[in-house]
């Protein structure tokens, strides 16, 4: 009977939501906002019918929306586009976070609600919703104008610190307090994972998914997609992250293959199918009659939520330097809130810290601020131009002379380019630390698998230590020699930058030969007390680590070139995942 049930179920999921997003679709209404209507006539709070027997296992079934949903936000992610809208993005998606979550944070004490409910309120108001916001620009015909440009570059920097805030919010609701050192150690976490996720998973995924096209096998294809998105996702768990994590950075990562235009197009209508059931189950969870219980915080939060973030966003943006109409435009393009919102409050609920009705209310903000996207975009230049018409010249005068000021700074020719290698030479020096520090972390949960092998060999404590970080550092010597390499490169940069001495005398030779060295040998000293630190419990007692640093050692300069060699074609083949010539369109 469960299977009858089932099925019945699904049929009145996909016939009501059909009928209700097709009506939605003449009224040039969201079609999300019909899946959640769609919800709510079917759901366990209207009365009419009991249109739904097990609520249960939609609800499992939307689990797989989110994977979808955020695997296709994953798809439409590119670190050259971001890296194009640069620390603009940065800036605007941080600074209108930290105010949204500081005003949700205050309305939420001010309706005398806990202070968990308050803070989970703010890190939902926080976050615009990608999917609508791109789909209304998309329908407006305006996706590809300048200010949308940046709207997207602040809504990837936005899902990225989503996805952070929702692991710093796991952590706050299980401790009950917020500790320095536990955000910094989460913070420090996420970012190795992404750094290091996003290297091994662009040196390896994209080359998988091309070879598997070759294939000319859809089904192939697409099976071997959806078992590289699923396995990335059950990792990311194990790691005690959420799997919308998984499925955005396997999302990311897929998205530098060259078939991704046959990923979109067969992903496509099975994120079609399972998106519809995830917003769906969110209208199943909501009460209408809580527009009436909760009129009042319903309304204040809506108008917090939209002049809130159009404030946040335009005042950030215009401080980068944007001008007034760009920072405007994407001020009115941020308002709606959508599926971060929904997966944080989900989050409160599945860990039991927030109240029942924080949902419903987050509900019907969203619903209203998805039904208001697409007229608040088109409401920006009416509503720029009646302001240029009430505001004082002397005002206008002295942010246009912001905007200029502030792009006085900017390099040009010869400082661009220098300061471009340097940021690329720290960025790829960063790189290599997150990726030595992998391996010995990896190494410290090896150590357990060597303890259960009972290798004769490897009987003493001291032994494996010495066999398993011995093992790691040889796997960090081509990491730990381009670091050095690269630091050198660094040294030659900032003396010609600080024009120190030229080579007229051995004194001052030997000067500029001191300071070629110091750097990178101090860069390589900091990294191998950070391996100490990280690998303290796998540590070999002094006199083994002598002596595997010594035979390290004299592999490493035995096997210089070789070590160089495997670098190089390593970061080739990195840079080759992320080329732009593969006909992909990142939207």
């Amino acid at each position: 009977m469960h299977a009858t049930d089932f099925i019945h179920d699904l049929a009145v999921i996909m016939l009501i939501a059909g009928i209700v997003t097709v009506s939605f679709h003449y009224l040039k209404q969201p079609v999300v906002l019909g899946y959640i209507v769609a919800g709510v006539i079917i759901g366990p709070h209207t009365p009419l019918f009991q249109l739904i027997h097990d609520q249960h296992t939609i609800q499992i079934l939307s689990e797989l929306g989110v994977v979808f949903l955020m695997f296709s936000l994953g798809l439409e992610f590119s670190l050259r586009k971001l890296s194009k809208v640069g620390a603009t993005a940065f800036v605007v998606a941080l600074g209108k976070i930290v105010i949204m979550v500081w005003l949700g944070y205050q309305i939420g004490l001010q309706l005398a609600w806990g202070a968990m409910d308050a803070l989970f309120l703010g890190a939902i108001l926080s976050i615009s919703s990608t999917t609508i916001i791109v789909k209304a620009l998309d329908e407006l015909g305006m996706k590809q104008e300048r200010f949308a440009h940046l709207i997207f570059g602040i809504l990837i920097v936005e899902d990225i610190l989503a996805i952070g805030m929702i692991a710093l919010l796991t952590g706050i609701a299980m401790n009950g307090t917020v500790d320095a050192g536990d955000v910094l150690a989460t913070v420090g976490k996420l970012s190795l994972f992404m750094i290091v996720s996003l290297v091994l998973g662009l040196l390896m995924v994209p080359r998988i998914i091309d070879y598997v096209a070759r294939f000319k096998s859809n089904e192939m294809f697409l099976i071997s997609v959806l078992g590289l998105c699923f396995a990335f996702c059950l990792i990311v768990l194990k790691l005690d992250y959420s799997v919308a994590l998984g499925a955005f950075m396997i999302g990311a990562i897929m998205a530098e293959a060259r078939s991704l235009h046959l990923i979109e197009r067969l992903i496509e209508p099975v994120r079609d199918m399972f998106c519809a059931i995830f917003f769906v189950a969110i209208g199943l969870q909501f009460n209408p009659m809580a527009l009436i219980d909760y009129a009042l915080p319903i309304t204040v939060i809506t108008l917090v939520v939209v002049f809130g973030k159009i404030f946040s966003a335009a005042l950030a943006t215009l401080l980068t330097g944007q001008g007034g109409r760009t920072s405007m435009r994407v001020g009115m393009g941020l308002a709606p809130i959508g599926e971060f919102s929904f997966i944080i409050a989900a989050l409160g609920l599945s860990l039991k810290v927030t109240s029942a009705f924080l949902y419903p209310i987050v509900v019907a903000v969203a619903a209203i601020t998805i039904l208001l996207a697409p007229y608040l975009i088109k409401a920006s230049d009416p509503l720029l131009a009646a302001m240029d018409k009430v505001l004082p010249e002397k005002v206008v005068n002295k942010s246009l002379a912001y905007t200029k000021w502030l792009r006085s700074f900017q390099f040009e020719g010869d400082k661009a380019m220098m300061a471009m290698i340097f940021s690329n030479i720290i960025l790829q020096v960063l790189v290599n630390c997150c990726l030595v520090a992998t391996v010995f972390i990896a190494g410290a949960y090896f150590v357990g698998v060597v303890e259960k092998m009972h290798w004769v060999a490897l009987k003493q404590e001291h032994l494996q230590r010495s066999f398993v970080w011995g093992g790691a550092l040889l796997i960090s010597v081509p990491f730990l020699i381009a670091t050095y390499r690269k630091m050198q490169a660094l040294s030659m940069m900032l003396q010609e930058v600080f024009h120190l001495p030229d080579l007229n005398n051995p004194m001052r030779i030997a000067f500029r030969r001191f300071l070629f060295e110091l750097i990178p040998l101090v860069t390589i000293g900091w990294i191998l007390l950070l391996i100490t630190i990280i690998s303290g419990r796998i540590l070999p007692p002094p006199e083994w680590l002598l002596g595997v640093l010594v035979l390290v050692t004299a592999i490493a300069i035995s096997f210089w070139g070789f070590w160089v060699r495997l670098h190089s074609r390593l970061q080739i083949a990195l840079f080759e995942a992320m080329a732009e010539d593969k006909g992909a369109s990142h939207s």
